[in-house]
C-alpha cells in the first residue's frame, strides 16, 4: 500500500485561496443586495447584455433631454414673465398718452412716464438666466438691448442725430417750439427706420434666430423670445420719440402728433406682445407634455432594465449571510492551520 502525504502548507494555501475567493464572492453579492441588481451584467446576461446597454444608453439620452427641457421651461417662464411686465407698461402708456392728448395731464408727465418704460425694457431685454441673455436669440453671450437714456449709447446718438440733420437744431432747443406738426410728421416717417428698419442695429444686439430645443427625441421647439420682434421695436419708438421729443418746448400740435403716433403704436405693440405671450404659452404646455412622455419612456425602460439585471431582495440577503458564515468559518480554519507545526507535536 501506497501513502500520500499531504503537507500542512499545501493545506494552508487552499484555505487562503478558498477564503481570498469567498471575499470576492461576497463583495459581489454586498454589491448585489445593496443595488438589487446583479453585479456583473455580462456574466449574468450573457448574450442579452447588449440589450441591457441599449437601454441603459437610451436611459442616458433621455435625462439630457429632461435636463435641456428644465433649462428651456425656465428660459420660457422668465420670458413669459418679462412679455407681461412690457405688456402691462404699454397698456399704462397708451392711457398716460391718452390722458396728456385730452388735455387732462402735463407733458411732463407723459415724458417721465415714457422715460420710466424705456428703463423697463432694458432691464427685462437684458434679462441674464444661467448666464444666458434670454432675449438675445441665439447671441445668448451678448446683452442685447442698448440704454436709450443714455446720451453715449448708440441709439441715443442716432437718434439725436436724425432730429438735427432733419431740423437744424437738437430736441431741447428753444427752436424746437416753431416745429410744426407736418414737420413732426415728417420727422416720424424718417426716423421710424432707426425701429422697424436696418437701424434697428442701433437698439439691439440680440440675433434674429431664436433658439431652437429637441424636447423629444423626434420633436422640437423655439424655446426663446429675441428683442428684434415688432411688438419690442413700436413699444421703443413710442416711448423713445416722446421721452426725447419732449425734451424742449415743443408745440402743443407737435406734442399731439408724437402722442397720437404713440397710441397708435402701443396699441399695435400690446396686440403684438400678447400674440408671443400665446405662442410663448403653447410652447411652454408642449414642453411640460413631452417631459412628462420623456419621464414616462425612462420609467418604462427602466422597469425592462430591471426584468433583465434584477436580483430577489430576499435572496441577495440570504446569500451575504451564507457567503459571511462561510468566511469567518474559513478565517477560523485558516488560523488553526496556521498553529499546526511538528514543534507543536513533538513537545
Amino acid at each position: 500500500m501506497k501513502v500520500s502525504f499531504v503537507s500542512s502548507q499545501a493545506i494552508s494555501k487552499a484555505m487562503r485561496y478558498q477564503t481570498a475567493r469567498l471575499q470576492s464572492d461576497l463583495t459581489k453579492a454586498t454589491t448585489e443586495m445593496s443595488t438589487l441588481r446583479v453585479a456583473d451584467t455580462g456574466l449574468a446576461l450573457g448574450a442579452r447584455s447588449s440589450i441591457s446597454v441599449t437601454l441603459h444608453r437610451e436611459i442616458d439620452r433621455l435625462k439630457g433631454i429632461t435636463d435641456s427641457n428644465e433649462l428651456a421651461a425656465a428660459r420660457l417662464k422668465s420670458t413669459q414673465l418679462g412679455l407681461q411686465e412690457l405688456t402691462a407698461a404699454a397698456s399704462k402708456l397708451i392711457e398716460n398718452y391718452s390722458t396728456a392728448l385730452s388735455g387732462a395731464g402735463e407733458p411732463g408727465i407723459a415724458q417721465r412716464q415714457a422715460a420710466e418704460t424705456l428703463t423697463l425694457m432694458s432691464s427685462v431685454l437684458n434679462t441674464n438666466l444661467n448666464g444666458e441673455n434670454i432675449f438675445a436669440g441665439i447671441n445668448t453671450d451678448v446683452t442685447p438691448f442698448n440704454d436709450f437714456l443714455d446720451p453715449a449709447s448708440p441709439n441715443r446718438v442716432a437718434f439725436d442725430a436724425a432730429f438735427s440733420t432733419h431740423f437744424g437744431f437738437a430736441a431741447d432747443d428753444p427752436a424746437a417750439q416753431t416745429i410744426t406738426a407736418t414737420q413732426m410728421e415728417a420727422f416720424l416717417a424718417v426716423v421710424e427706420p432707426q425701429f422697424s428698419g436696418a437701424g434697428w442695429s442701433t437698439w439691439s444686439r440680440a440675433d434674429d434666430q431664436q433658439i431652437t430645443t429637441r424636447i423629444t427625441l423626434t420633436e422640437t421647439a423655439q424655446t426663446s423670445v429675441s428683442a428684434n420682434i415688432l411688438g419690442f421695436r413700436k413699444l421703443a419708438m413710442a416711448a423713445a420719440t416722446v421721452a426725447a421729443g419732449f425734451a424742449g418746448p415743443l408745440s402743443e400740435e407737435a406734442r399731439n402728433v408724437l402722442l397720437e403716433n404713440g397710441v397708435k403704436l402701443l396699441g399695435q405693440a400690446v396686440s403684438e406682445l400678447a400674440d408671443q405671450q400665446g405662442y410663448t404659452g403653447v410652447t411652454e404646455q408642449r414642453l411640460a407634455q413631452a417631459s412628462e412622455r420623456i419621464s414616462m419612456q425612462i420609467d418604462l425602460f427602466s422597469g425592462s432594465i430591471r426584468n433583465l439585471e434584477g436580483v430577489d431582495e430576499f435572496e441577495a440577503a440570504a446569500k451575504v449571510t451564507a457567503l459571511k458564515t462561510q468566511l469567518e468559518v474559513s478565517y477560523s480554519l485558516t488560523a488553526s492551520m496556521q498553529k499546526l507545526s511538528l514543534l507543536n507535536y513533538l513537545s
